[in-house]
């Protein structure tokens, strides 16, 4: 098996550990306030990645956490961790997914505008295109549409303002050092959504099994996605980020019983191919 295909079977099971991270943690929300449940998991998945930091002899709090471009990427990390845990929690793990595809789209119009990388029409097409699926998937205007649709759309933009700023991030700063920041915001995020929210209520046995399975595909998705970027050639790996959407709808079918309208298939098609379609123009 050659690099890409190493890095294409990577971001495939990071993709997977993520959508079912995503159905443990709305499994999850159904018994405990859902601020509590990025709370718990958030602490123990910073501690995870701050120990791995502390054996290979790295600083778990280094002083470039500090830096304006980390900070940035923190108050980023915070919003799109909390609307999107929101979003699929209070709407359709389904069609919140498929908003989260239009994610790579946004870093594209962002890098271009912020970053002066150069962006031909064919790209800006794929981007109106992406972001024309959103719109088909949010149906505004009809009737069913509620603003609680627009969580996703923040959580995109959060997560997307992430991306960004992760380019700007320094060098020097591990994947463990970075990952043990975001987790830490994961956390942060929990304990904001919380104060907004139902008191935190001690988990029963069910429910730390369900928030241990949830944290554990977290790690997973997170150490394979790292793996992946590092693995064969970026536009070779990139394209099989969409795997997430598929896995979604297939959880979300068979646990949730949730059956996506035809506007959120329409959509997602959409989104999927207007993606993949820009990645392989300029």
């Amino acid at each position: 098996m050659g690099d890409n295909q190493r890095g294409a079977a990577l971001m495939t099971a990071s993709m997977a550990g993520f959508a079912v991270e995503d159905l443990l943690v709305k499994l999850a929300a159904r018994g405990l306030p859902v601020g509590e449940v990025m709370a718990i998991e958030g602490a123990v998945g910073a501690l995870v990645f701050a120990a791995a930091s502390w054996r290979r002899g790295e600083p778990v709090v280094p002083h470039a956490f500090l830096a304006p471009v980390l900070v940035l990427r923190s108050l980023f990390e915070v919003a799109g961790r909390l609307f999107y845990a929101l979003a699929f929690v209070l709407t359709t793990l389904s069609a919140t997914s498929a908003i989260l595809q239009a994610t790579p789209l946004v870093v594209v119009a962002g890098a271009a505008v912020l970053f002066r990388e150069r962006v031909g029409w064919r790209r800006w097409a794929a981007v109106a295109a992406g972001l024309a699926g959103v719109l088909v998937i949010l149906k505004p205007g009809v009737e069913g549409f509620t603003l609680l649709s627009l969580l996703a759309v923040a959580g995109m933009l959060g997560f997307a303002g992430r991306d960004l700023a992760t380019r700007a991030a320094p060098l020097h700063l591990s994947n463990r050092q970075l990952g043990t920041l975001g987790f830490a915001m994961l956390a942060l995020a929990g304990l904001i959504g919380l104060a907004f929210d139902r008191p935190a209520v001690m988990p029963g046995v069910e429910d730390w099994t369900i928030l241990a399975g949830a944290t554990a595909f977290g790690l997973a998705g997170y150490h394979a996605l790292t793996a992946a970027m590092r693995t064969g050639e970026v536009s070779a790996v990139t394209p099989f980020r969409y795997t997430r959407l598929l896995f979604a709808l297939v959880l979300a079918m068979i646990f949730v019983g949730e059956r996506p309208d035809a506007a959120v298939w329409a959509g997602s098609a959409l989104v999927v191919l207007a993606g993949l379609y820009g990645l392989t123009r300029r």
